[in-house]
C-alpha cells in the first residue's frame, strides 16, 4: 500500500514537471526569445505614431517575417520615431520605394511591420532609409473618434 501511494506521487510530479517546461517552452516560442539575432542589413524609417513597436518586433514581407526592429529612437529635430530594422541579407533585393506600415498581429497582437515591395529597380542597401511610411492605427484613437462622433450626434 506504502509502494503504491509514493508511485503515485512520482507519477503525479513527473507530470506537474513536465506541464512546468511546458508552459516555459511556450512562453519561449511565443515571446521570441529563444531566437537568434538577425544578420543582414540596416535601414530605417520614421513614423509619426509607432504604437506599441518595440526591439525585436518583426519585420515582415507577404506574411514572412525577414528581419527584426534593432533600434526605435526619437528624431529631435521632427519629434518623430526612427525605426532601424535589421533585414536578412536573403532579402537584399527590396526595391528601393518600398513602402513600411506598422500593423497589429490580430485584435490585440503585437504590433510589426510590414514591407510592401515598390516597383524601382534599384535595391535598399545598407544604411539607407525607407520614405513612405504609415504610422501604428491606434484602437483608442479609433474609439475615441467614433465615441465623440456619436456624442455629437444627439
Amino acid at each position: 500500500m506504502m509502494n503504491t501511494q509514493r508511485g503515485i506521487e512520482i507519477v503525479v510530479g513527473f507530470f506537474v514537471l513536465a506541464g512546468i517546461v511546458a508552459l516555459l517552452v511556450l512562453t519561449l516560442k511565443w515571446s521570441d526569445f529563444g531566437t537568434s539575432s538577425v544578420s543582414g542589413y540596416t535601414v530605417s524609417a520614421q513614423f509619426d505614431n509607432i504604437g506599441g513597436l518595440t526591439d525585436r518586433s518583426p519585420i515582415k514581407l507577404a506574411g514572412v517575417t525577414i528581419g527584426r526592429v534593432s533600434h526605435i529612437r526619437i528624431d529631435p529635430k521632427t519629434f518623430e520615431a526612427v525605426v532601424t530594422m535589421v533585414i536578412g541579407s536573403q532579402y537584399n533585393n527590396l526595391p528601393k520605394d518600398s513602402f513600411a506600415s506598422i500593423y497589429t498581429a490580430g485584435l490585440l497582437g503585437a504590433q510589426y511591420i510590414e514591407i510592401s515591395p515598390g516597383g524601382d529597380t534599384q535595391v535598399l542597401k545598407n544604411g539607407d532609409k525607407i520614405t513612405m511610411t504609415q504610422s501604428a492605427v491606434v484602437l483608442e484613437k479609433i474609439i475615441s473618434k467614433f465615441l465623440f462622433n456619436k456624442a455629437a450626434e444627439k
